[in-house]
């Protein structure tokens, strides 16, 4: 086995151990009349019905685990739910319909999930005291959970936050704003909710694990406000008319209104019923899977986190910097935690960078994993300064922007393969074209959808020489 052979298994290791079906199906279980979730304990014979709703790329999977915990419930509780995922994700299941909410690879709102939302929405208000709702939320859900106010198109919704991501907004500033322009974000589903209780067992995509953040917290009231998003489309230069001046007047309103609210001591209404929500996997949850597999694999493990942001083509060359130090036995020496006999090691980074595309208008087709990775083969394309040094840059939830990959891997076989290619990354990566080269030097990580998603997982290797 080779390097880019134990990366690819090292970061396989760190997708399985957020299996979204495992995940859920864990915190669920059944002790004799009692059902037990996230701790909580409820008397079988009192349940009246369990709903089970939600949204995320990770959706089947969790859907699944629900189906597979409740298996044996007695025939008096009825059992049925409704949750959005992409339709490539779509399968049969016995009592949870999974809805295709929007196509594969296109992580924006659509009409179909717009019209899914509001099943979602009638079928918690339809609950009563005597019922649970399981909300299972996941990575994707700010797309696939979606019912804008009816003041504001979903197109004039769109556009916001496609200006938003081509300026490179992080996932906190999108969901802050998306959350405005929505029925349901923002704790409004829980709002809605009749049952009596309402648990939502979440799998984290977002750094540091903010519920409000998460799917834009649609059981978990916002502290935002409509002029918090008013400051971020301002800061970032969006109030200059590219977005539409309907969706600016609407925020407008809305900010008056909250603050009259304020003034006046109005607060908005609560969740009517109980709310309890459980994170049950995140980015560090796959890291520590994946430094098991490797510290198996026989490499020493330097964990850099997963709360790494930044922009994605110079998170690429730092972490390229960063293993050509650790390549030279004195740097490994003076770094932390890493073995002076070591000539194995693996880096492992977590986290969600950004990509802000260049303002020019030629096709392009790629991801921040791609584009990651692109950089770090521009940083240096000679095969010499690639000699022992693997990096892999992907995707957990097998998407990475608009392609058919996760993203991508690089090692001095790939670099030779550029050059005698002469292909030019730095070219590629000036307009953000970072998929057809790596399709072209078989550097693209395909293994589609994973079912769930905690971010992206990046892995490093470093040996003493080339094995490849």
């Amino acid at each position: 086995m080779n390097s880019r052979d134990d990366a690819i298994r090292i970061w396989k290791a760190g997708v399985a151990a957020v299996d979204s079906t495992r995940l859920t199906a864990s915190q669920i279980r059944l002790d004799g009349d009692w059902l037990v979730v996230c701790g909580r304990r409820f008397r079988m014979s009192a349940l009246r019905r369990i709903e089970v709703v939600g949204a995320g790329k990770a959706g089947a999977g969790m859907a699944a685990g629900v189906e597979q915990a409740l298996a044996s419930c007695p025939s008096s509780c009825q059992i049925s739910g409704w949750v959005n995922v992409p339709s490539d994700c779509v399968r049969a299941l016995t009592r949870i319909h999974l809805h295709a909410a929007r196509p594969p690879g296109i992580n924006e709102p659509t009409a179909a999930g717009v019209a899914g939302t509001a099943e979602i929405l009638r079928r918690v208000q339809e609950l009563g005291p005597d019922d649970l709702c399981l909300t299972l939320i996941s990575g994707g859900a700010s797309a696939l959970l979606c019912q804008p106010p009816p003041a504001v198109s979903l197109e004039r919704k769109l556009a916001v936050t496609r200006a938003l991501a081509a300026d490179g907004a992080p996932i906190d500033e999108l969901n802050l704003v998306r959350t405005q322009l929505s029925m349901v974000k923002g704790g409004q589903l829980a709002a809605a909710c009749r049952a009596g209780t309402l648990i939502a067992l979440v799998i984290s995509d977002v750094v540091g694990d903010p519920l409000p953040i998460i799917g834009s917290g649609p059981t978990v009231a916002s502290p935002s406000t409509a002029r918090d998003a008013l400051t971020v489309l301002e800061r970032r230069g969006l109030l200059d008319g590219r977005i539409p001046a309907e969706v600016t007047e609407f925020l407008r309103e809305q900010a008056l209104r909250q603050a009259q609210d304020v003034t006046q001591g109005r607060t908005s209404a609560g969740p009517r019923c109980e709310v309890l929500n459980q994170i049950i996997g995140s980015n560090a949850t796959a890291m520590a899977a994946a430094k098991d597999e490797a510290i198996d694999l026989g490499y020493t493990v330097i964990m850099l986190g997963s709360d790494n942001q930044g922009e994605a083509a110079e998170e690429g060359r730092k972490l390229f910097r960063l293993m050509r130090q650790m390549r030279c036995r004195d740097a490994a020496a003076e770094s932390p935690g890493v073995a002076t006999t070591s000539d194995r090691l693996c880096l492992l980074s977590g986290g969600e960078p950004t990509v802000k595309l260049a303002p020019v208008s030629v096709p392009r087709l790629g991801g921040r994993n791609q584009e990651l990775v692109l950089a770090a083969l521009a940083e240096a394309p000679e095969p010499e300064i690639w000699r022992g040094l693997t990096l892999l840059s992907g995707g957990t939830d097998g998407d990475d922007g608009p392609t058919d990959a996760a993203g991508a891997v690089a090692d001095a076989s790939i670099v030779r393969t550029m050059r005698a290619l002469q292909l030019n990354p730095s070219e590629a990566l000036r307009i953000n074209n970072s998929c057809p080269i790596l399709r072209t030097l078989g550097a693209l990580l395909v293994i589609g959808p994973t079912h769930t998603n905690v971010m992206d997982l990046r892995v490093g290797l470093v040996t003493a020489q080339d094995d490849r």
